[in-house]
C-alpha cells in the first residue's frame, strides 16, 4: 500500500516492529526498506542501521541497503539493483509518497525514546552515490516531509543564527564581495507532486518516451518521464484526470505544453511558433481526448 494506512495517525507508537508490521505501517520485520522496482517504496525505517544516515526532522538523508557485515560495517559497494534501493528510485521518478518509521536505535534527536514511531509521509526528492564513511560506494536518498506532516519535537533544539544586513542602495559605493565560506542552513520548499495510476499507465504505454520529441531519459536505476495534463486540472480549467487528457513528455516539452509554446491540432499535429513541427506519437491503447486538446489550444491561441 502506497501512502497513508487507514486508521493510523502520524505519531502512533509501536513497542516492536511486529506491531508496526501487523497494522501495515512497515511490513518487513528486518529490512529497512519495503517495496519493489515496479511499485516503488511503501515505507522505510530510520533506526541507525547505517553510519552515513542524517536526520534533520523534515529532511532525511537515507542510506540505501546492502554491503554491510553483521557488525554494521560497510564491507562492499551498494548497488541500485538491490530491490529496496530500486524501490526508492521508482518513488523518486514517479513522485510517490513514502511512509517513515523512526526507531529508538537511531542517534537522531528526532528518534523516539523507545520502540518505533510512525512519522508520516515523505517524498524522495533526489538521490546519488558517494564514498561512505567506511570507504565503499553507497547510495543515498534525500527525503522531504510533505506539507502538513508534523515534525517530531526534540528536547533541545538550537536556533539557527540569523544575520540581517542593510542592502546596498543604487547610489551606495559598497561592493557585494560575497563569501568564500557561506553559512549553510537547512530549509525545505514543499511541493506536492501529483502522481496517479493514470499517469503511470500513460507512461508505461509509451515506454517513458516523449510523445513530442521522442526523447527517453535514462538515469541511474531507471527511466524518467513526466505525465502532462493537456487541459490543466486546476481552476478555472478543471480538466479531467483521465488517460485521454495526459501525455507522456520529457521535462522540456512538458514546460512548453504548459506554457503554450506548443499546442496540438485536432489531427494531433504539433504546432510551434504558428507552424507545424511534427505529429504527436500515439499508441493504440491511448486515445487522446480532443475536447481537452481544443480547450488547451483555445487557452493559448485566442
Amino acid at each position: 500500500m502506497i501512502g497513508e494506512v487507514p486508521n493510523v495517525e502520524v505519531g502512533q507508537e509501536y513497542n516492536t516492529r511486529r506491531l508496526a508490521h501487523d497494522v501495515g505501517v512497515h511490513r518487513p520485520l528486518q529490512a529497512g526498506i519495503c517495496g519493489t522496482l515496479r511499485t516503488g517504496a511503501e515505507s522505510i525505517v530510520v533506526s541507525g542501521g547505517y553510519k552515513d544516515d542524517e536526520d534533520y526532522g523534515d529532511v532525511i538523508v537515507y542510506t540505501g541497503h546492502g554491503g554491510q557485515d553483521g557488525a554494521g560495517n560497510q564491507v562492499s559497494n551498494q548497488s541500485l539493483d538491490d530491490p529496496g534501493n530500486a524501490a526508492l528510485v521508482t518513488s523518486h521518478l514517479e513522485g510517490l509518497p513514502v511512509r517513515v518509521l523512526r526507531g529508538w536505535q537511531s542517534d537522531s534527536a528526532y528518534a523516539p525514546e523507545s520502540g518505533y514511531r510512525y512519522d508520516g509521509l515523505y517524498r524522495v526528492t533526489s538521490y546519488g552515490s558517494k564514498l561512505g564513511i567506511d570507504g565503499y560506494l553507497i547510495w543515498q536518498f534525500r527525503l522531504e516531509a510533505y506539507d502538513g506532516t508534523p515534525i517530531p519535537l526534540v528536547a533541545q533544539q538550537q536556533e539557527l543564527p540569523v544575520t540581517l544586513a542593510e542592502p546596498a542602495g543604487l547610489n551606495n559605493a559598497a561592493v557585494a564581495e560575497g563569501n568564500e565560506a557561506p553559512e549553510r542552513v537547512t530549509s525545505t520548499v514543499q511541493r506536492i507532486v501529483r502522481s496517479s495510476v493514470v499517469k503511470r499507465q500513460v507512461k508505461a504505454w509509451h515506454d517513458n518516451r516523449c510523445q513530442i520529441c521522442d526523447l527517453r531519459i535514462e538515469v541511474p536505476g531507471g527511466i524518467y518521464s513526466e505525465g502532462a495534463h493537456i487541459q490543466a486540472l486546476g481552476t478555472p480549467h478543471n480538466g479531467p484526470d483521465i488517460t485521454g487528457n495526459i501525455l507522456c513528455l520529457c521535462p522540456n516539452c512538458h514546460v512548453m505544453l504548459d506554457a503554450g509554446a506548443v499546442v496540438l491540432s485536432d489531427d494531433l499535429s504539433v504546432v510551434r511558433d504558428g507552424a507545424e513541427s511534427g505529429v504527436l506519437r500515439t499508441h493504440p491503447k491511448h486515445a487522446i481526448d480532443l475536447e481537452c486538446v481544443r480547450h488547451h489550444r483555445k487557452r493559448w491561441r485566442q
